[in-house]
C-alpha cells in the first residue's frame, strides 16, 4: 500500500493514509457544489485505506444534512474538507485537495452531471493565467 499525507488549510489537522486508491470522481450534485463552493467536489475512494490522524483530531467537525446521508467532515478552524468513512465504514472518501501528496490517479468520471451548474461548461476554453488576476 502507498502512503499519503494530508492536512487542512490552517495546518491544525494532519493525517496519513495507507491505501490503494481505487476511484476518483468529480461530483456535480447540488450538495457537493454547496460543500465545495465550486463547480464540483473532487473525491478519491479506497476500500482498503487505513487512516491515522497525526494531529488536530479535536478540531474535526462533522455535519450531516438532515433527512439525507449527505455528510462532510471538516476542520472547525479553517473549514477545509477532511477524509471520512462512508458506506457503513467500508469505504474511505478522501477530498483530493486535502492531500499534500499527489494521488497518482486522475479523475475517472464526472458524476451527477444532470445537476451540473450551467456555467460549468467547456471550461477548457477559458484562458489559463499563470498567476491571479492583476
Amino acid at each position: 500500500m502507498k502512503q499519503y499525507r494530508g492536512s487542512c488549510l490552517c495546518g491544525k489537522v494532519r493525517f496519513e493514509i495507507s491505501a490503494e486508491l481505487q476511484q476518483f470522481f468529480l461530483c456535480h450534485c447540488s450538495r457537493c457544489r454547496k460543500d465545495s463552493g465550486s463547480a464540483h467536489s473532487a473525491n478519491l475512494f479506497s476500500d482498503s485505506a487505513e487512516l491515522t490522524w497525526l494531529s488536530g483530531q479535536d478540531a474535526i467537525t462533522a455535519f450531516t444534512l438532515p433527512g439525507t446521508r449527505h455528510s462532510r467532515h471538516f476542520c472547525a478552524i479553517c473549514g477545509s474538507a477532511l477524509p471520512k468513512a462512508v458506506k457503513g465504514g467500508k469505504l474511505l472518501q478522501i477530498p483530493a485537495g486535502s492531500l499534500d501528496d499527489e494521488p497518482g490517479l486522475t479523475p475517472q468520471a464526472h458524476i451527477f452531471c444532470q445537476t451540473r451548474a450551467a456555467w460549468d461548461q467547456a471550461l477548457e476554453q477559458v484562458p489559463c493565467l499563470e498567476l491571479g488576476p492583476v
